[in-house]
């Protein structure tokens, strides 16, 4: 069997949204090969919206589900003419995540999939995580389907994104659980220093760690907290940001940035890994990467650039096929939900 697929991921750090255009096999097992990817920056305007949803009243957010799914459409569809694909079977889109309170039973992703298959007259599939969380999931981790399906072969694979998150074969099955902020913490603080991010973890090499903002961040209830777990938005502004109220921005960045280390370091100790594929923006943090390495023994494998920047992305792809084929594409081991299911929205 031979599917084309594109898959479109658009993180919490937003950092802009990601098209990848995937072939996929399967024989005995699934391989696929990225023909296509690019990451499409949002305009300042775009940018903005999708900032500040959270605090968008309810009218407001409604009009911009429906006109971000309209972007999503017209992004694609552009990337399409402009590399000249044919025979796309799906697109698989994830979403911009505005709300993930699974806790309370609900969790939003903008970008209405209906609008997608209106501008491009391709079957699309979206709201991948609704399901999951209405079963009693988490809605997340959903990428170790595509880590057991088409990475098998490293004993977990870890994202460093707006949130750090892992999955690994343990016993059998796949668990996986977000581990802590990355990105969503240590963008916001560059910011206030006038750059969109760290690069290369330059700001927090300047900053001085504060050994009791560093007791207080790892003794947030939730790194005690057993699997299946996940981080939103909303955690941080309760949880983290106020502890940075009395602390130099590159103080908390460098103080963020080794915590983020530790917290990494501890879940591939405790799990006795001996290799970790590495996936996300946060892997061209140099200086964070270093921090990892220092504090754990296991081999941190960094791949190709494309692996790097869409592997999200190309999983999405692969999740809507699994959905198109009514094929388990949520794994209950990583969600914590009652049971594997085929999740997401068929437009």
């Amino acid at each position: 069997m031979t599917f084309h697929a594109i898959g479109l991921m658009s993180g919490t750090s937003l950092d802009g949204l990601d098209i990848c255009f995937v072939k996929f096999e399967k024989v005995h097992s699934w391989s696929f090969k990225i023909i296509k990817a690019e990451t499409v920056s949002y305009s300042e305007n775009l940018y903005n919206d999708l900032k500040h949803a959270i605090d968008l009243s309810a009218e407001k957010l409604l009009e911009l589900h429906s006109a971000y799914g309209f972007f999503l459409g017209q992004t694609v569809k552009s990337f399409i003419e402009k590399h000249g694909l044919k025979n796309i079977d799906l697109i698989a889109s994830h979403g911009h995540t505005v709300y993930h309170q699974p806790q309370k039973k609900f969790t939003l992703q903008i970008g209405d999939g209906r609008a997608i298959r209106l501008e491009t007259g391709i079957p699309v599939v979206y709201d991948f995580r609704s399901q999951d969380v209405l079963m009693g999931g988490n809605g997340a981790p959903l990428v170790p389907i595509g880590d057991r399906l088409l990475f098998s072969e490293y004993h977990a694979c870890l994202n460093l994104g707006g949130f750090s998150n892992i999955s690994l074969q343990s016993e059998g099955r796949r668990i996986a659980f977000d581990i802590a902020p990355v990105n969503i913490v240590l963008n916001k603080l560059a910011q206030y220093l006038g750059k969109d991010f760290d690069e290369n973890g330059d700001l927090a090499k300047k900053g001085t760690i504060h050994a009791s903002l560093l007791s207080s961040l790892n003794s947030l209830e939730f790194y005690h907290q057993p699997h299946p777990k996940s981080l939103g938005i909303e955690w941080c502004n309760e949880n983290i940001f106020p502890l940075f109220e009395n602390v130099d921005h590159i103080d908390a960045i460098a103080t963020f940035t080794e915590h983020t280390a530790y917290q990494i370091a501890e879940v591939i100790n405790k799990n006795h890994l001996k290799n970790v594929l590495f996936t996300g923006g946060g892997t061209y943090n140099h200086y964070l990467i270093e921090k990892i390495r220092d504090k754990t023994q296991a081999e941190i494998i960094i791949p190709e650039k494309e692996i790097i920047d869409y592997k999200e992305a190309l999983i999405f792809a692969l999740m809507g096929i699994l959905r198109l084929n009514n094929e388990i594409n949520v794994l209950a081991s990583a969600t914590g939900s009652p049971n594997d299911h085929s999740s997401g929205i068929i437009a």
